[in-house]
Order: C-alpha cells, then structure tokens, then sequence
C-alpha cells in the first residue's frame, strides 16, 4: 500500500472531499486525482488561507513539444479531444488538430501552425477542432476511439490508452506554460465539456467522458478534473 497516497486521501477527506467508492486505500486513482482537482481549484478561490494539498505522485511519460512548434500566439485555452479514429494519425486528422498524441504516446505535428489560431480572430488555414470556439484555442488530440459507441459504452477497437493519457498532461503542462494559461475548468478542458462549461453547443460531443483504461472514473467533468490535477501537479 502506499502511505504516501493514503495519507493525502485521509487529508482530502479531512478537508471535506470525499472518495466514497475507495476511501483512503493507498492507490492514486481517478477518484483521488479528481478530489485533489476540486480541492485545488476551491483553495484558489478562498482568500488568504493557505492549505498545503500535495498531488501524488503520476507515471508522467517525457512528451516534450519542440520549440518550433510552438510560435508566438495569444491563446486563451486548451481543449483536448479524440480523433475517432486509428491509434496512429491520419493526414485528415493532422488538418484539424495542432498537436496528436499517438498510442504509444509519439507526438505528431498537426498542419496548421498555433499562432493561426491566435487571437482576436482566427486567420486562414486554422485549426478547426471546436465548434464556434477555435479562436484564441489549441486542439489537441488522441488517436483512437474509431467507432466507440458512447451506450451502452464500447471503445472500440481502437481505445484511447494510458500511455496517452499520461503524454497528454505532459504536453497540456507544456503548452500553458508557454502561453501563460493558468489551469481551470474554462482554460483546460476536454471537447465534451465546452457546451456545459463554455455554453457552445457540440452536437453530442462525448470526448472525453469515458476512459477505456479506468472504469472508475466516469463523466467529462469528472474526467476533466482529473487531467486538470494531473497538469497542475507538473505545473
């Protein structure tokens, strides 16, 4: 068991933030990575008390976008999606995102250059990885989930993997890095959760609300929450 993680559990709970399906059980899941989220983004809001909450420790895989990939841009947010597609990236999956992530993990340069999506307007050749909201917003993208089927849930042959999911934080870290975004449900956000956190309709957009890899975990918020903690602990 590790104490280290059952010890921030008990915190959590301390602090109000429940696990109720696993309690304090020593493994840093969903459920703990989601409370360690919503525990953070409550203590920014609370003025002048200071409550040290550690992040445990996640398997990050070294994702490191290079320098040129990355030009001069005003950008505002982040939002991450799936391709519905293969695990590797096609070229029309390269026209609509800035930055893939690969099965194994490999990162694959999309065709239109971020600063096309810069504000205060878009220009020609941009992106368009979001409905109504790809100004002054960086697609990103996993490859996979080619004929997943939301319900009853099957991720098809193609399921998004862990690996992934971990390049994903190092690569959302990176990117608000660079662009000074600071990390919230409105700046860092999964394609499913733009119509009910942005109120921009996404014609049932489900990425990302299931995770093939953890069943624990269900919801795009929830799911959200758990990436939003991930990046704030490499932050």
């Amino acid at each position: 068991m590790n104490t280290t993680v059952q010890s921030l559990q008990r915190r959590l709970m301390a602090l109000g933030f429940p696990l109720p399906t696993y309690g304090a059980d020593g493994d840093p899941g969903g459920e703990t990575l989601a409370a360690v989220g919503a525990a953070l983004d409550e203590l920014e809001t609370r003025r002048g008390v200071k409550v040290s909450v550690p992040a445990p420790s996640v398997p990050i895989r070294s994702s490191d976008i290079p320098d040129a990939w990355l030009p001069a841009a005003k950008i505002s947010r982040i939002i991450f999606h799936w391709t519905a597609g293969q695990n590797k990236a096609s070229e029309l999956d390269k026209e609509h995102y800035h930055v893939l992530i690969e099965g194994d993990g490999k990162l694959v340069r999309g065709l239109p250059s971020i600063d096309l999506n810069s504000e205060p307007a878009a220009k020609k050749g941009y992106a368009a990885h979001t409905l109504n909201c790809n100004t002054g917003s960086i697609g990103v993208s996993l490859c996979g989930m080619a004929l997943a089927v939301e319900s009853p849930f099957n991720p098809g042959k193609q399921p998004i993997t862990r690996a992934q999911w971990d390049a994903l934080a190092s690569v959302l870290a990176q990117l608000c890095k660079r662009y000074g975004i600071k990390v919230d449900r409105k700046t860092v956000l999964s394609h499913a959760e733009v119509q009910e956190t942005l109120g921009i309709t996404q014609r049932g957009k489900w990425d990302i609300s299931r995770l093939p890899f953890d069943d624990s975990i269900k919801g795009s918020i929830v799911i959200g929450d758990q990436m939003r903690a991930m990046v704030k602990s490499l932050l």
